[in-house]
């Protein structure tokens, strides 16, 4: 755990300069980004020495984001870091599109996402923790490598970030609950937007035992959803760990957030 702590500490300490430096330019929408990442961090902090309940960690906050009103303005940055947000799991362009548009009122411009990538990895490169956050790509549990067409943020733990054989369908699933209740919170008494309906039914007849046909019915998707991931939750888990275990080990910093280089991803292959 001290490890996990000393990580903490120190970008909270990054985060904090960071605002200063925001302050002295009187980027004001910069100061609220980095002050929402320092809160979340500190709560992190939070967690690990028992100050808090762990559930305010492992799921944050998951239907408020989408109450706020539709920001079309947003850099496609930033709306990434919205959809990746609520799903609190690394994603697929389309999926984070999809989820954007059913959430916040507007898809994502796919398009831009692979050439955002590449201008955070450079962006990190030349000023390491210079932002609040970045977007970067989900790691292989076996080579440590980017995995193909899937987003993170830079701020999950390794854990999080990293996907082995079962993962895909854990984060399907894990996505599934956190779009229920956040379309159950958007809602309120009013009907749920046809995007948000079609995304949600698009997961409610994409797991086992639940219905394939009828309206949507979240208390369902609820119910099928958790009861499938108690089968696999536990052994991805295991191996996402033992992967974390081994990217701490062997890679640097900007490689734990934005993969081993090919040329090495020999030598980093699975070991005990």
């Amino acid at each position: 755990m001290d490890e996990h702590l000393v990580a903490l500490e120190k970008r909270m300490q990054h985060l904090q300069e960071a605002i200063r430096q925001a302050l002295t330019e009187r980027d004001t929408a910069q100061v609220n980004l980095l002050g929402e990442e320092l809160t979340r961090t500190q709560r992190a902090w939070n967690v690990l020495c028992g100050i808090s309940d762990g559930l305010e960690t492992a799921r944050p906050e998951p239907a408020s984001a989408p109450a706020e009103p539709s920001h079309r303005g947003l850099p496609v940055r930033d709306q990434v870091h919205q959809a990746l947000t609520l799903l609190a799991a690394p994603a697929s362009p389309k999926l984070l599109s999809q989820v954007h548009q059913a959430f916040y009122s507007s898809p994502l411009n796919t398009a831009r996402l692979t050439t955002l990538r590449r201008d955070e990895e450079r962006s990190f490169r030349s000023a390491p923790y210079g932002r609040a956050y970045y977007i970067c790509p989900a790691l292989t549990s076996d080579l440590l490598s980017p995995a193909r067409a899937l987003l993170a943020l830079s701020t999950w733990p390794l854990e999080q970030r990293v996907v082995g054989p079962l993962t895909q369908r854990v984060h399907f699933l894990t996505s599934a609950l956190r779009l229920a209740d956040a379309a159950e919170h958007l809602a309120g008494e009013a009907e749920l937007s046809p995007p948000a309906q079609q995304l949600l039914l698009h997961y409610s007849r994409n797991i086992h035992g639940d219905t394939t046909q009828g309206p949507l019915d979240l208390a369902a998707l609820r119910r099928a959803a958790a009861a499938e991931l108690e089968i696999h939750a536990d052994d991805d888990a295991d191996t996402r760990a033992e992967a974390a275990r081994r990217a701490r080990q062997q890679l640097g910093d900007a490689e734990q957030i934005f993969g081993n280089i090919l040329r090495n991803t020999a030598r980093l292959r699975r070991t005990s």
